[in-house]
């Protein structure tokens, strides 16, 4: 991020919120032979998809946080909701370098032992960003990612955390007080700990952010041979902690600036074991072509327009136009072979096109960046894999995209000043009958669900209107739809319809009989539909009490040979070998006299024979 802080220029909005209208999307049925052909291969495999994402830090979080009622929920919906907002799914973090810091005292030396401070029940911890990971996470998000803009002042050449500086101890910074680079890496290991002892183990840590810019806020300097002597004792330290999180190099300012940071990592052998993810922002150069990272995934991390502006249109010709980021994405996801993107705020008080979203006062209005990125985030999940597409009509851009639940997830962008009609062809999906919901987002229309169609034969035919995004969800018959891990326990305030198209279940539902315990619940396990290679279940937690409320509740089952959970909504999920534990989130661990609540996933593997479930509450 190059300006966290600007002179903001307020505009007021009449009305705000989540309303998704427009245009009605015209789905053709001419012959195929009428229009040109786009080709879906889902035997050609790309990269896996991490997710897509957002920051809220430097105090954005708080704006969150501070907000009240409907108000803080609506903002929460807006970007994690996966049926009626965006369904972000990586939430990337700031590591304070300040007095907030986890040690904002120097312990004297490098070797001396360090007192951290850290407060994992403070909703003001790490400038409420630890209280938004705590709210992404009942949305279903498991994908923290944490970066120090810079180390603590008193590890670096400058003595401070701002300003740039070096890390002392990477080559050509040395340093009176020693070298800090374990030290730092002992820091940065502590940090994940403490967010994994809440329940909220980072998915990657990096140690710095832009290291060639030097900024009047957090930052740090590193050359590409400075950060490969970090990261040669980064690597094993993290490794050594146990955690799951990985090392990330290097948040650098542009897709143009990161080959030579991946270069000098793979030049250094204890620095390239020891990096899991390379990142970068798109400001100096946008990403538009593969780098050889050795098979290590590549996120586009932050990327965002940097001005006074605040522009809530689709199609102005500018570059905070919702068509520009929906071009950015798709060449981004095809072009460099992106796992992730993210754009730079979510939500922001500020009032500039640095985020998708402005808050004003409570009011949020969403701008068309908002839109571009939800007609990627809340349909490509986790997991996901980029497959072939090719398209034979001038000026429609496209990409596919399985998930992991067998949903196939086709974007088109129509360039063209006319609307454009083609057949879209799938082969090697495993899908060839089923439903075609496209999700149209154009001048006049935010994510907005129009009418389904049939797929038959393999093949459907639709218009993709002049200048508008549309993503095709494509559920095959007896296909899993994609799960919505958002709380079921109070109404979205959008009046949006829901994305979601229903799947034709198998035949009948599977399932198990009701298990009770004798201790006030039971279990009920339904196979409600499968497909090859896969199933998804609902499981209901009935409360038997005709008196009182559960507060919590716990269910057990043992999965079947050849069986293994992709993807769990609605509770929290333990495995150990073939043993599974499922436990309530915050939000349906109570459960009324006489009432009951549901929790899914979806699954690899056959789905019968059905398991034997058991309930304690």
């Amino acid at each position: 991020m190059q300006q966290p802080l600007r002179h903001p220029r307020w505009i007021a909005i009449a009305v705000a919120g989540v309303v998704v209208s427009g245009g009605m999307l015209v789905l053709s049925q001419s012959p195929a032979n009428a229009a040109p052909t786009v080709s879906i291969d889902g035997a050609t495999k790309y990269q896996t998809i991490d997710g897509f994402g957002i920051s809220e830090a430097f105090g954005q979080a708080n704006s969150i946080r501070n907000l009240t009622g409907s108000a803080q929920k609506q903002a929460l919906d807006l970007l994690f909701n996966t049926n009626s907002g965006a369904g972000f799914s990586i939430l990337r973090s700031l590591i304070p370098s300040g007095s907030d810091s986890i040690e904002p005292n120097s312990p004297g030396s490098p070797s001396a032992n360090p007192t951290y401070v850290w407060n994992g029940n403070s909703d003001s911890t790490d400038q409420g960003q630890l209280w938004l990971a705590k709210q992404a996470k009942t949305y279903g998000v498991s994908n923290f990612y944490q970066d120090a803009w810079s180390a603590p002042g008193y590890m670096k050449t400058n003595g401070s955390n701002i300003n740039g500086g070096s890390l002392c101890g990477t080559p050509g910074a040395s340093c009176a007080s020693g070298d800090w680079r374990q030290a730092y890496a002992n820091y940065l290991t502590q940090y994940a700990k403490f967010y994994s002892s809440v329940g909220l183990t980072p998915s990657a840590i990096d140690f710095v952010n832009e290291p060639s810019l030097t900024t009047s806020y957090d930052s740090m300097l590193a050359t590409s041979s400075q950060a490969a002597s970090f990261l040669s004792v980064f690597g094993p330290t993290m490794k050594a902690s146990g955690l799951s999180t990985k090392v990330a190099c290097c948040d650098t300012l542009g897709f143009n600036v990161l080959p030579g940071y991946v270069s000098a990592v793979q030049g250094n052998a204890a620095a390239n074991a020891g990096v899991g993810l390379f990142t970068s922002h798109g400001y100096s150069g946008a990403p538009s072509s593969t780098i050889n990272t050795g098979g290590r995934p590549v996120w586009e991390s932050e990327w965002s327009i940097n001005g006074s502006n605040w522009d809530t249109a689709w199609d102005d010709g500018t570059a905070d136009s919702g068509y520009s980021w929906a071009s950015n994405v798709q060449t981004g996801m095809t072009g460099a072979n992106l796992s992730a993107f993210l754009y730079w705020w979510g939500i922001s008080s500020t009032s500039h096109d640095s985020s998708l979203i402005g808050l004003s006062g409570s009011t949020l209005t969403p701008s068309k960046r908002y839109y571009a990125l939800a007609n990627f985030s809340r349909f490509i999940r986790p997991g996901a894999v980029r497959i072939g597409a090719t398209s034979g009509a001038s000026g429609l851009s496209v990409s596919a995209y399985r998930n992991s639940d067998g949903s196939v997830i086709l974007v088109a962008l129509n360039s063209a000043s006319s609307a454009t009609s083609a057949t879209y062809s799938l082969a090697n999906t495993g899908t060839s009958t089923g439903t075609v919901t496209p999700y149209l987002t154009n001048a006049s229309a935010g994510t907005a669900a129009q009418s389904a169609i049939a797929l038959s034969g393999g093949a459907f035919t639709a218009t993709v209107p002049a200048r508008s995004l549309v993503t095709y969800k494509i559920t095959g018959s007896g296909g899993g739809p994609s799960p919505s891990p958002s709380p079921s326990t109070s109404a979205s305030p959008s009046s949006s319809p829901s994305a979601s198209a229903s799947s034709s279940p198998s035949s009948s539902p599977s399932s198990s009989p009701t298990q009770p315990n004798g201790s006030g619940c039971t279990a009920t396990y339904a196979v409600t539909s499968s497909w090859t290679g896969g199933f998804q279940v609902t499981v209901t937690v009935a409360n038997n009490s005709a008196t009182k409320a559960t507060t919590g509740w716990t269910v057990h089952w043992t999965l079947p040979s050849g069986q293994s959970i992709s993807s769990l909504w609605n509770g929290n999920l333990t495995t150990s070998g073939s043993n599974v534990t499922v436990t309530n989130m915050s939000y349906n661990g109570s459960i009324a006299p006489g009432a009951n609540t549901t929790f899914g996933f979806t699954a690899n593997g056959p789905s019968t024979p059905i398991p034997a479930v058991t309930c304690t509450s």
